[in-house]
C-alpha cells in the first residue's frame, strides 16, 4: 500500500519522496523519471542558460512525463547574478505550478512573482528559526535540510536526527526531511520523526538516468559516509562535496591562514563541476555529495529505487517493528 501523507495529496504524487533540486543535475530525464515512478522530479532552472531555454526544458519533461513535477530556484550570492524573476516567469508561463526555492532572503523577490498564480511552494532551509520565518511568509512545504546533506548545509551543524523532530514540533504545514535519507529506513525514520515525506539528492544523482557521467556515479559507491569534505567553512557558505583529489586539495587550500576563495576559484566554479559530471574526469572540478554516499551500493533506475525505498518502508512497518512488539509482549507475559 503506498504511503498517503500531507505531502502527497498536496503534491498529487504517489509515494512521498521528491528529488531535490540539483546544479546541472535536475533535467528532464531525471526528473521524469522520478515522476514517472510516483515521487516528484525537479527541474533546477539555473541549470538552464536562460529563461527561455528552461521554457524548452520544462516542454521536454512535459513530453516525457504527464505526472507532476517542479521547478528549483535557488537564490545564492554570485558575481553574475542571474535574473532569478525571468526564471520564475518563465516556468509560469510553461505552466508550472509546483516551485521548490532555497537560498538568501533575496529569494522573497521569487515568492512575490509566484504567489501571483497558484502555486505550491516547497522552501528548503536548514535551521529551524529559518523554517518558521518561511512559513509565515506564506510557503506551503518546508523542507528541512539535516547537515549530512550535500551542498549547503548552514552553519549550525545540526543533524537531522535532532533537526527534523525539531521542526516538526513548531512548524504547522507538511514537511520534508532532507539531508542523508537514500533507502526505506530513512523514509520510515523521517516519517518517526514528524515528516511527511523525503528529498534526495545525493541518492537520484546514483540513478541510471541522472545524467552524470559512469565514473562519478562509481565514485558515489565507492565513497563511504566519510567520503565528503566541507569547504568554504572561512566564508560562512559552508559547502558539501564529495571526497576527490581536488576537493582534499581545495580543502588543503582553504586550511592555510588568510585563505581566500580566489585560492581555490579555479578548482570549485561551476564551470569545472558541470565538465567533470559530462566528461567523469575526476581531475576538473569538484561534485556535490551527501553523507548518504556510505547508504549507496548500487546504481538502479529511478523505478528500481523508489519501488525498493517503499517496499523496504513496508517491510520495517509491516514485520520488522511488529515483531518486536510481539516478542516484548510475549516475555512481559
Amino acid at each position: 500500500m503506498p504511503f498517503a501523507t500531507r505531502i502527497t495529496t498536496l503534491l498529487g504524487i504517489a509515494h512521498p519522496i521528491v528529488q531535490g533540486g540539483m546544479q546541472s543535475v535536475g533535467v528532464a530525464e531525471l526528473a521524469s523519471a522520478v515522476s514517472n515512478a510516483g515521487g516528484l522530479g525537479i527541474l533546477t532552472a539555473l541549470t538552464q542558460p536562460s529563461p527561455e531555454a528552461l521554457r524548452e526544458e520544462i516542454q521536454r519533461c512535459r513530453a516525457l512525463t504527464t505526472k507532476p513535477f517542479g521547478v528549483n530556484i535557488t537564490v545564492f550570492p554570485t558575481m553574475m547574478r542571474p535574473d532569478y524573476v525571468a526564471y520564475a516567469k518563465a516556468a509560469l508561463a510553461e505552466g508550472v505550478r509546483i516551485f521548490e526555492t532555497a537560498g538568501t532572503q533575496a529569494v522573497a523577490e521569487v515568492w512575490e512573482v509566484l504567489r501571483r498564480h497558484d502555486t505550491l511552494i516547497l522552501h528548503k532551509c536548514t535551521a529551524v528559526r529559518h523554517a518558521l520565518s518561511a512559513e509565515r511568509k506564506g510557503v506551503d512545504v518546508i523542507s528541512i535540510d539535516g547537515f549530512e546533506c550535500a551542498g549547503h548545509p548552514g552553519e549550525d551543524d545540526i543533524p537531522g536526527l535532532i533537526l527534523i523532530p525539531a521542526a516538526a514540533d513548531k512548524v504547522k504545514i507538511p514537511l520534508l526531511a532532507s539531508g542523508g535519507f537514500a533507502d526505506g529506513r530513512g523514509l520510515v525514520a523521517a516519517l518517526a520523526l514528524g515528516a511527511e515525506g523525503i528529498n534526495m539528492g545525493t541518492r537520484f544523482c546514483a540513478t541510471v538516468e541522472a545524467p552524470i557521467h559512469p565514473n562519478v556515479k562509481q565514485k558515489y559507491i565507492e565513497n563511504d559516509e566519510r567520503g565528503t569534505h566541507l569547504i568554504f567553512r572561512n566564508f560562512k557558505n559552508t559547502a558539501r562535496v564529495g571526497k576527490s583529489e581536488v576537493s582534499d586539495e581545495v580543502a588543503r587550500r582553504l586550511a592555510q591562514p588568510g585563505a581566500q576563495f580566489s585560492d581555490v576559484a579555479e578548482l570549485v566554479s561551476g564551470k569545472a563541476g558541470a565538465e567533470l559530471l559530462k566528461t567523469g574526469d575526476l581531475s576538473k572540478g569538484v561534485f556535490w555529495a551527501g553523507m548518504a554516499q556510505g547508504l549507496i551500493h548500487d546504481i538502479p533506475t529511478c523505478a528500481e529505487l523508489i519501488d525498493r525505498i517503499i517496499a523496504e518502508a513496508e517491510a520495517i512497518l509491516d514485520q520488522r517493528i511488529p515483531s518486536m512488539r510481539a516478542h516484548s509482549v510475549a516475555a512481559a507475559a
